[in-house]
């Protein structure tokens, strides 16, 4: 029957409400100005005073009233039978005392909108049963306002027209415009409103309200015949109970009386005063709603078809609970979703995976970005010898050789200074790993799906179990890294072809810039040296070597015995011929050392030389300009001028030959003297000698080579080495972790997780996940019952 139409929308909309559903009902939307009379005219259908009053915006959250039609109980079967009650939705009582419903209403609007005349789009549900009252649902909105008014918020206009919008918009809502008759209807909100969803007006119903209120001589006619504005529902008019009538609190049967009058007796209106006034209204609005249905019902039919797909689909993705609970079936289940978990990790690593993400790098990319960028960049930025500067490498030189001198630069101070410098790049290897590590975790944790999401444990257990996995191999993989740099300063291999040709561009480059030494096999000249002096007869040699020894304590012992090993030989002939020449003799205490700077260097002809070219270079190549000895360093520079050579040979004639010099000599006067001369503290020497190197000494021009040619050395090797890591590390990495947990991951999780006792704990569904199946089970239910309601609905025509 037609009447039950309204009533299954009702029911409907009430289901729906409760489960979320997305069917819009038909439903009458009472739209208008604020103060229009939108309130009064639900009053005056239902016949109650049961609305908030008061001034400004009162009604701030929707109402959908639902108005339901019962039959006038029988008084002798029982007197004491309720007729009219109201009952919320949200709030399970039966409300008798309609000025109790009015309190609910406020305060359930003050409990979501607040206190501040703010507007909510949750809305409130009343029901209201009565004899008197036709099947209808109407939905009574916020009044249009255009300024904000005390602490109303700025932007009180938008929100409710986005509001009454969300309303009036769609298809299946009729909209009641309300308008006040005393107010020209060009500038009625509510038309404007309406026409803006409703161009043609085929579902817009235009009320009038305050009729009685329009100035003298002046009615509204026109309007409600409709000639001046046309709508296919028509226009019906309504007089609403003043303020005074409100405050006098007359009833509503006399208002709806005193209504039916004003229509019989105005001129104006008494011959359409059958088509006005709440009565009608109500009749017409019943026909209206229940030939809205009827014309929507197709509509409604092919929604709830669509409806009924969805929920079925997304009731599937939740998966059936009871294959959950079957325990014959739970073993199956729970070995898929490891296998699916296996193979979810193993193609993310491999870049195998379908959904692989093209906004950035993931899965094994980020591993190779590891490798290649990261760790190569960070190797690359090694500086092999930043750490080393040139006294570090001396000190190094110096201790290799201990005592003893050294021809050539030692092995032993190579591999001293090359060993610190190759576990330089042990850091960052194993940062490599760490890397690796954290992006496997990564991998691991960002393996899933929508069934796996449904058992938080299982996810949880199958992260844990990789993650374990992952952490027994970090610390194999780390200290296989580890070894590998130890086992490349194990073993210094100078024979790599590399290396080897290296260190020859290395020795070329530094000894390029360094004078040309005299070769030792050169013969030297046993004529006397022009402008210089003679050496001795007899045993002068033996003297010449004391000197030679003296001046070898006080040098350093690496240098001066490279260099006496270098210059013997040559020294050696000339004093020999010097001693055997029929030369004149002069004495040897009359000659006197120039200072060094004033002879720069010759270039050494065969046959020939400089003048005081045999003695004065054979002593500055002997001892060096600026050596790192004390005394050979402070003769030349205090005795710069005065220095008087020591003598080489023994005086036969009995003379008084000069005692020992350098260290050996006596001690000298401490006054004005450095501490480096003090023989009785050998720390207060080393002190005072490593102080004076650390204040910026000079090298000597072999030490300066030496170092050159040590940190070629050093960079040539590091460069191997370092070649060596960046290709074993990765390599070791792949093989040790991620190849290796790639391997093992699905026979670890089955041999750790596939156990009977386990599986009703690992399927345990989350509480959430469980709640929304059974709504969008009762859902899906619903909606199949709406539409057998439908289709067995007998359509009739009034």
């Amino acid at each position: 029957m037609d009447v039950d139409l309204i009533k299954l929308v009702n029911r409907l909309q009430d289901t729906f409400s409760n489960l979320g559903g997305e069917l819009d009902m038909p439903q009458l939307v009472v739209v208008g100005s604020q103060s229009a009379g939108k309130s009064s005219v639900l009053e005056n259908i239902v016949g109650r005073d049961f609305l908030p009053r008061g001034q400004g915006i009162v009604t701030r959250r929707p109402l959908i009233l639902q108005l339901i039609h019962t039959p006038i109980p029988d008084p002798s079967a029982s007197p004491s039978a309720d007729t009219e009650w109201a009952q919320f939705l949200h709030i399970d009582k039966r409300f008798t005392d309609f000025n109790d419903v009015r309190r609910e209403i406020e305060q359930e609007t003050f409990r979501v909108a607040g206190q501040n005349k703010g507007v909510s789009k949750l809305p409130i549900s009343l029901r209201i049963y009565s004899p008197n009252v036709l099947d209808l649902t109407l939905v009574d909105l916020p009044g249009l306002t255009k300024i904000p008014v005390g602490d109303q918020p700025s932007d009180i206009e938008r929100q409710i027209r986005n509001l009454v919008l969300d309303y009036v918009s769609k298809s299946n809502s009729v909209i009641l415009a309300v308008s006040p008759a005393n107010v020209d209807l060009a500038n009625s909100d509510a038309l404007k409103l309406a026409r803006s969803v409703d161009p043609q007006g085929r579902r817009t119903v235009g009320i009038l309200t305050k009729l009685d209120l329009m100035d003298a001589g002046t009615n509204a006619l026109d309007i409600l015949t409709g000639r001046v504005y046309p709508l296919k529902l028509g226009f019906i008019g309504v007089v609403n109970r003043s303020q005074q009538d409100i405050i006098t609190d007359k009833s509503m049967k006399d208002a709806l009386e005193a209504e039916a009058e004003f229509f019989r007796n105005h001129l104006a209106y008494r011959n359409i005063a059958h088509k006005n006034g709440t009565k009608y209204l109500a009749r017409t609005l019943n026909q209206v709603l229940m030939s809205h249905i009827r014309d929507k019902l197709p509509d409604m039919k092919a929604r709830l078809n669509t409806l009924m797909g969805q929920a079925q689909q997304e009731l599937n993705s939740f998966g059936d609970a009871a294959v959950f609970g079957d325990k014959n079936q739970q073993g199956a289940l729970v070995l898929r979703l490891m296998n699916q978990f296996a193979q979810d990790f193993i193609s993310s690593i491999e870049g195998t995976k379908v959904d692989m993400s093209t906004k950035e790098l993931s899965g094994g990319a980020r591993i190779y970005y590891i490798f290649n960028d990261v760790f190569g960049h960070a190797l690359g930025s090694i500086d092999s010898t930043a750490n080393l500067d040139n006294q570090d490498i001396r000190t190094a030189i110096r201790n290799s050789t201990g005592p003893r001198p050294s021809l050539f630069v030692p092995e032993a101070a190579f591999d001293l200074l090359v060993k610190p410098q190759i576990k330089l790049l042990e850091a960052p290897s194993l940062r490599c790993v760490e890397l690796v590590y954290e992006e496997l975790v990564k991998i691991c944790h960002n393996c899933t799906s929508t069934e796996l999401e449904h058992f938080p444990r299982l996810h949880a257990q199958l992260i844990e179990c990789v993650s374990e996995l992952l952490r027994e191999r970090l610390g194999p993989t780390s200290e296989y890294a580890q070894s590998l740099i130890e086992i490349q300063a194990a073993y210094i291999n100078t024979n790599h072809p590399t290396f080897i040709a290296g260190s020859a561009a290395a020795a070329q480059s530094a000894t390029s810039p360094s004078p040309k030494p005299v070769p030792p096999s050169r013969p030297v000249s046993a004529d006397p040296i022009p402008g210089g002096t003679t050496h001795g007869e007899g045993d002068d040699s033996s003297n010449e070597d004391s000197v030679v020894a003296n001046g070898i304590s006080m040098r350093d012992g690496r240098s001066v015995s490279a260099n006496l090993h270098d210059r013997s030989r040559t020294v050696g002939s000339a004093i020999t011929a010097a001693s055997t020449s029929g030369k004149a003799k002069h004495p040897r205490h009359s000659s006197v050392l120039p200072p060094s700077s004033s002879h720069p260097h010759a270039s050494a002809v065969p046959g020939t030389s400089p003048p005081h070219s045999t003695r004065e270079t054979f002593l500055n190549y002997f001892f060096g300009q600026n050596g790192p000895g004390p005394l050979a360093g402070s003769s030349v520079e205090r005795s710069h001028a005065s220095f008087v050579l020591p003598p080489t040979g023994r005086d036969v004639s009995g003379a008084d030959a000069p005692g020992p010099t350098g260290i050996l000599a006596p001690r000298r006067s401490l006054e004005g003297n450095n501490a480096a001369f003090d023989m009785k503290s050998l720390g207060k020497h080393i002190e005072a000698v490593s102080s004076a190197g650390d204040n910026g000494s000079q090298l000597t021009q072999r030490e300066e080579m030496e170092t050159a040619l040590i940190r070629s050395l050093i960079a040539s090797y590091f460069s191997i080495v370092r070649q060596s890591i960046q290709d074993l590390i990765p390599k070791a990495i792949m093989h040790l972790l991620v190849n290796y947990s790639s391997k093992h991951v699905q026979n670890r999780l089955v041999a750790t997780l596939y156990k009977p006792e386990l599986f009703s704990e690992l399927l345990d569904e989350d509480e959430a996940l469980v709640a929304e199946r059974t709504r969008v089970k009762a859902l899906l239910d619903a909606y199949k019952e709406a539409f057998k309601t439908l289709s067995e609905v007998n359509l009739k025509t009034v």
